[in-house]
């Protein structure tokens, strides 16, 4: 069997398994979105990969919550340039299919890693953003919140408009608690019920990322792995497809929706 007729065939298979499935979970990391131009550095952009900042810092360092607290005009250089580096980028096929779906099934949900917004963008409206989002900026001393588009003729740091403290992104930086919020919702989905998991460029080395293909395996649940690299999670999927997201998602789309 050639590699591509394999190829042919888990997809095929993963296509089968969507296309009956009502309630599917998606897992999103990073490579989503890199065929929308963004790069890929679990899920921040990435810009830094195996090299320090300009102050001579990790950018684990530079984008704590400790360094928001204590420096707040480095974290936000970093943050700004992140965001820099998402503007005017569009959702691609990935996440419009997956929008799509939602449109299609009563129960899809995705678990993002990213905190660009193009699944929100594309139309995705049952979202867990686990790591929040850039375009949600609250103040650190009083209730006042806003959504921005983008961060153009923002002063960085930004000031509240209302008391004068300190606004940040509603993002978890490095040594963050996760939001509460988003963990029960992700639990209420998977006791709700699912029929198919789906992780979508990531590595899964958080727990809580890979903890829903686990238990996937452990309920005799199918899951699909779409990745070209190797992952956490690539050993225990039913399907892995070597693939970058929007040409498998392309794929999958026109095999549940060909005709018999």
């Amino acid at each position: 069997m050639t590699h591509s007729s394999i190829a042919d065939a888990d997809l095929d298979a993963a296509a089968a398994v969507l296309k009956r499935a009502r309630r599917i979970l998606f897992i999103t990391g990073a490579g989503i979105s890199a065929d929308s131009g963004l790069p890929t550095y679990r899920g921040i952009g990435g810009l830094y990969h195996e090299r320090l900042t300009a102050e001579g810092l990790t950018i684990e360092a530079a984008l704590s919550g400790e360094m928001m607290a204590t420096r707040p005009d480095i974290a936000w250089r970093y943050i700004g340039e992140i965001e820099a580096n998402c503007r005017g980028a569009r959702p691609n096929a990935a996440h419009l299919r997956i929008a799509d779906l939602e449109q299609e099934k009563p129960g899809v949900w995705v678990l993002t890693q990213n905190v660009d917004g193009l699944h929100q963008m594309a139309g995705s409206q049952k979202l867990i953003q686990i790591h929040g989002t850039v375009h949600h900026l609250r103040c650190t001393e009083c209730p006042h919140q806003r959504s921005v588009i983008d961060f153009e003729g923002l002063a960085l740091p930004p000031a509240c408009p209302v008391c004068g403290g300190l606004l940040r992104p509603d993002v978890v930086l490095f040594g963050e608690m996760l939001p509460q919020k988003a963990l029960d919702r992700l639990a209420h989905v998977i006791e709700a019920g699912i029929d198919a998991v789906v992780s979508i460029g990531t590595t899964s080395v958080f727990p809580y990322i890979s903890g829903p293909v686990w238990w996937a395996r452990d309920n005799g649940i199918p899951s699909i792995e779409i990745n070209p690299g190797e992952t956490e999670v690539s050993s225990i999927v039913d399907y892995r497809l070597r693939m970058g997201a929007a040409d498998a998602m392309t794929q999958l789309w026109a095999r549940m929706h060909s005709t018999p």
